[in-house]
C-alpha cells in the first residue's frame, strides 16, 4: 500500500519545491506536476515527488488525521 501526505509549500525554485509537514521541512521534487506550484499551496508528497495538489481545507483535515492517529 502506497500512503500519500499532504505538505504546504514553503520555497520554490525551478523544479524543487521546500515542504512542511508538521514543523517538519524537505525538499521534494515538482516535475510530476502539470500545472505551477506556488508558495502557500498544498500538494500531495509520495516517494519525494508531488503528484498532485490539493484544497488547503482537504490538506488540513487530512494532516489532523494524521495527527490523531500518531498521538
Amino acid at each position: 500500500m502506497c500512503l500519500a501526505v499532504p505538505c504546504k509549500v514553503v520555497e520554490v525554485k525551478d523544479d524543487i519545491a521546500t515542504v512542511d509537514i508538521m514543523g517538519a521541512r524537505c525538499e521534494i521534487s515538482l516535475i510530476l506536476m502539470p500545472e505551477k506550484i506556488k508558495i502557500g499551496d498544498f500538494v500531495l508528497v509520495h516517494a519525494g515527488f508531488a503528484i498532485q495538489k490539493v484544497e488547503k481545507e482537504m490538506a488540513l483535515q487530512s494532516i489532523e488525521l494524521f495527527k490523531d492517529i500518531l498521538s
